[in-house]
């Protein structure tokens, strides 16, 4: 049974497992708070892949004070021996009395079990407490270990006539300073961004986070760059390949010139299928396979669509901009399989947001059933 105030607890703990956004790939980003008689004692929370987690900062931060604590987590307790030790093993060595979980790690190599120890160690222990704020923040690393791929997330700039470029293929900038700003937002929490060769050919993209924009003072991690190149036509000159991080070309080609010659410019090859079935879905199994928990697609209509087209998206984040660029112009989608209005793809509107002369609008797409 939750106490009056284990809200107000769990929220310090959200806030605490935020400051991991943009830094914890692949792990999950958490917070926790530890309590004696309403007084914080101790916070914690995981920065980065190898350093201690949030469980163990807390405990450290509050030293003897931890005896007889309350510890809220916005995750399970994991209860596996990774780069650190578990987490339930510190809690009880620490003498911590009660555990309040947002919610249960999906992780199957802890899912449930931490919890369970805990209780087996005599602790009080209670989980569901802000479980959708708390989901929300991990929605990608619960997506890999629930559906077996990242959370796929669409990024697109149109005008208000749902246009991205003129037909020549001019769009820059649709949108504004602002806007672009916060681009990079997404971008930072992304573990990859993923485009399609038309896209790089047209407009040379780096696909980075650039500081100058998120904040200098911000930390993060560069997402890994994907390139959906089924003909193998990325250049060996293409700035991506010139950037800090990595860079992931997912292919059907097996020219061995245009490989060696990718792959002397640092970038990795993934073969995909030659005919083609389920590769979106073989690329986003293969990018959950090496911890990749959240996905930013920016690409044009055609890989945007045949994504859509295929189930492999979440969510939508649109940045419309006050013009019109007429009939001509570049869509939004190509969705050709969608020809009345009985197949038409239902979304669910989460978020309207001004930002400068712009908006913002996020839609997930509603698959008529539950948060994953």
């Amino acid at each position: 049974m939750h106490q009056s105030d284990d809200s107000g607890f769990m929220s310090r703990a959200l806030e605490l497992a935020e400051r991991g956004l943009y830094t914890t790939d692949p792990n999950p980003r958490v917070g926790c708070v530890l309590v004696v008689d309403g007084n914080v004692v101790g916070e914690g929370w995981h920065a980065r892949a190898g350093d201690a987690h949030a469980e163990v900062n807390a405990i450290d931060a509050a030293g003897g004070r931890a005896t007889g604590a309350t510890a809220y987590v916005s995750l399970e307790p994991c209860h596996h021996h990774g780069r650190t030790g578990p987490c339930t093993e510190a809690l009880v060595k620490a003498g911590v009395q009660r555990v309040v979980a947002a919610m249960a790690d999906p992780d199957p190599r802890t899912a449930g079990q931490g919890l369970e120890a805990l209780r087996q160690a005599g602790m009080a222990v209670e989980c569901g407490l802000l479980e959708d704020q708390a989901r929300a923040l991990n929605i990608g690393f619960a997506t890999r270990h629930t559906r077996g791929r990242p959370y796929v997330r669409i990024k697109m700039a149109a005008s208000l006539d749902g246009r991205t470029a003129m037909a020549s293929g001019e769009r820059k900038w649709i949108t504004g300073p602002a806007a672009r700003r916060d681009v990079q937002r997404l971008r930072a929490r992304s573990s990859a961004i993923v485009t399609g060769s038309g896209t790089l050919l047209a407009d040379d993209p780096a696909l980075t986070v650039r500081t100058a924009e998120l904040g200098e003072d911000v930390a993060f991690l560069q997402p890994l760059r994907v390139v959906l190149d089924r003909r193998l036509r990325t250049p060996a000159d293409a700035s991506l390949l010139t950037q800090p991080g990595a860079t992931l070309i997912a292919t059907r080609s097996h020219q061995q010139d245009a490989r060696h010659s990718l792959m002397d410019r640092g970038a990795e090859i993934l073969s995909l299928d030659d005919d083609g079935d389920g590769e979106l879905a073989m690329l986003m199994a293969a990018l959950a396979a090496r911890g990749i928990n959240e996905v930013l697609v920016e690409a044009g209509a055609t890989l945007t669509g045949a994504l859509l087209g295929a189930q492999l998206v979440d969510e939508i984040v649109l940045y419309v901009a006050p013009i019109l660029l007429g009939d001509t112009a570049r869509g939004l989608f190509h969705l050709p399989h969608i020809q009345s209005l009985t197949q038409a793809l239902p979304l669910d509107i989460t978020d309207i947001t001004p930002l400068g002369n712009d908006w913002r609008i996020t839609a997930k797409i509603n698959r008529g059933q539950g948060p994953i």
